[in-house]
């Protein structure tokens, strides 16, 4: 056992059992270092934002703009930093609807250029997976690209409400009740493995790095 000096280890590992307290009960130590936590992310998101966004984007294009006299590069750089700063009209309740405008701008922006990428992966990807596969009975690849299409084929009878779900339409619908519940489990063990490899590594850093118990 070799215990750390360094206080920086000392400070990790005790808001790392603060944090881990919470499995006990809710409890001022928690909130102290949930308080710390989303205290240091805004502070260290605001110094990225203006040494990597705010200077390099907006400071030195509009100063060099105008050293160089050049007024269709300032607008073009000024229009956009105005309809920025609307964001911060936020906190005047009376003038608070101009933070609309760059956030309609935003939206719109983000839904124009994901709208190609989301169908070429989310629905062109999927169908040439599903249906455009060849079948060889010796591969096993063709037997997993059957199951898909019957995954596919069968979920999709599930969310098809048009239709009462008997006969031959309500047995492909159980079916695809299956496959929705597998997907949903796989998602959820995915999401508990992150978590647990989480708590792993913070294991890890208590009895390696700060009580030295592990080599």
């Amino acid at each position: 056992m070799h215990l750390s000096t360094s206080i920086w280890v000392w400070i990790a590992a005790f808001l790392t059992l603060t944090i881990y307290s919470f499995l006990y009960k809710d409890n001022p130590l928690y909130r102290f270092a949930e308080h710390v936590f989303v205290g240091a992310s805004v502070g260290w998101s605001i110094a990225i934002v203006w040494h990597m966004t705010a200077i390099p984007y907006i400071g030195i294009p509009l100063r060099d703009a105008v050293i160089q006299r050049n007024w269709p590069g300032f607008i073009y750089v000024a229009i956009p930093t105005l309809l920025g700063s609307l964001y911060f009209f936020r906190f005047f309740p009376k003038q608070s609807w101009l933070a609309r405008w760059p956030i309609a701008v935003m939206m719109g922006y983000y839904c124009g250029i994901s709208i190609s990428p989301s169908i070429e992966a989310n629905i062109f990807a999927q169908v040439q997976g599903t249906i455009l596969t060849g079948f060889n009975p010796t591969s096993l690849n063709s037997w997993w690209a059957l199951l898909l299409l019957i995954g596919v084929v069968s979920t999709l009878f599930y969310f098809f409400f048009s239709l009462k779900h008997e006969g031959f339409v309500g047995k492909t619908s159980k079916l695809g009740i299956w496959f929705v519940m597998i997907a949903f489990g796989a998602s959820f063990g995915y999401t508990v493995m992150a978590r647990v490899s989480l708590l792993i590594g913070r294991i890890q850093f208590l009895l390696h790095d700060w009580l030295g118990i592990l080599r």
